[in-house]
């Protein structure tokens, strides 16, 4: 059996590293990389390969950036091609950014079975680019991969074949308590900002990317507005993504001397800082669940979440987007003990024994 499994962006990443570990297990499974390029420079791409412990991808497809449209076709043409040279039996696609769009929609036109995983995740706000992602490829997809209950529902509901759903747990978790081990087993004084991590004590750690939060200067200015006053509790480490670096010095949005603004970070890196943070804030979608995983307090600056299981039993907290709602919301959490938190069933980074068909 020959599988694509494809990659795109960090978070892919972190979500085909255990599955490609596992499929070494298995001799009558030929398991080969497409990256995409959808991130292309070193820092943002091949520093997590390296991380994850990945090989060099079998293809790099050199996607580069431009608008969704103009990224998901470059991918789709280049993707096509491979598939016609190599066609694979199955076609695996992870969460929800364009690569996975481009290269499930390449797949299923050529008759090549698709699997998502990470399947069913809804917002229901189709504002964001991920959530017509996620819809897209879960309306062509022959297998579901399903990290959460309110996925199966999500699926369910709409008219998904039950014998093709599996709740199975969630690859980014097995990750990241791989990465932990990983950790554990280096010299910490490797990392640049080892010695900041010693003097704060106790500080917060902070991603910020959406364009809905950083291409928009009000917007912008009153998430930083709420994240200086924070910091005059809690110094705040916070590695810029390219995009929101690009806003800050288009804006002239200025931060507090308390928040310190780093260069992207490698995975290990960026995990190392935010495992020991007192609370995150953040509006990946992927940081809720991992501070879930781990038991660490998170607000998410955003309205909505596709990952209600982080809300619902975990700790995560929906802090929206202004100011006001925002330490509100740091308030809350610095009062919480934490004895409520919980990890969703199978988030152990152990294979599942009970998993199948939903």
């Amino acid at each position: 059996m020959l599988v694509h499994l494809v990659a795109g962006a960090r978070p892919n990443f972190m979500k085909i590293a255990p599955i490609y570990r596992i499929a070494q297990q298995y001799p009558n499974v030929t398991c080969r990389i497409i990256h995409t390029g959808q991130h292309y420079d070193y820092e943002m791409s091949q520093a997590f390969f390296d991380d994850f412990g990945l090989p060099e991808p079998d293809h790099f497809l050199h996607s580069g950036s431009g608008s969704h449209a103009k990224q998901t076709a470059k991918i789709m043409i280049a993707f096509e091609a491979i598939c016609e040279t190599e066609k694979p039996d199955v076609v695996i696609v992870v969460g929800d950014v364009n690569s996975t769009l481009a290269c499930s929609v390449v797949a299923k036109k050529m008759l090549i079975p698709v699997a998502h995983v990470e399947a069913g995740l809804r917002s229901f706000d189709l504002t964001m680019p991920e959530e017509i992602n996620r819809m897209v490829t879960d309306a062509i997809s022959d297998y579901f991969f399903v990290t959460e209950d309110s996925g199966v529902k999500n699926l369910k509901n709409e008219g998904k074949p039950h014998d093709r759903i599996f709740l199975v747990g969630h690859v980014m978790i097995d990750n990241l308590f791989h990465q932990i081990e990983q950790i554990k087993r280096s010299n910490a004084s490797l990392f640049a900002s080892q010695q900041l991590k010693k003097r704060m004590g106790a500080y917060a750690f902070m991603t910020l990317h959406r364009p809905s939060n950083v291409d928009k200067k009000e917007n912008f200015e009153k998430i930083v507005h709420a994240i200086n006053i924070i910091s005059t509790d809690l110094e705040i480490v916070f590695p810029v993504h390219p995009r929101t670096r690009k806003m800050i010095d288009r804006y002239g949005i200025q931060f507090s001397d308390r928040v310190h603004l780093m260069e992207p970070l490698p995975f290990r890196e960026s995990l190392f800082l935010w495992k020991d943070a007192r609370v995150v804030l953040t509006d990946s979608g992927g940081l809720q669940e991992e501070t879930t995983a781990l038991k660490i307090p998170c607000l998410t600056l955003r309205q909505n979440t596709e990952r209600p299981i982080t809300i619902e039993i975990g700790s995560n907290k929906l802090a929206g987007t202004s100011s006001h709602s925002i330490l509100e919301a740091f308030q809350r959490v610095m009062g919480d003990t934490g004895d409520d938190y919980q990890v969703p069933s199978m988030w152990d980074a152990r294979r599942p024994n009970g998993y199948g068909r939903c």
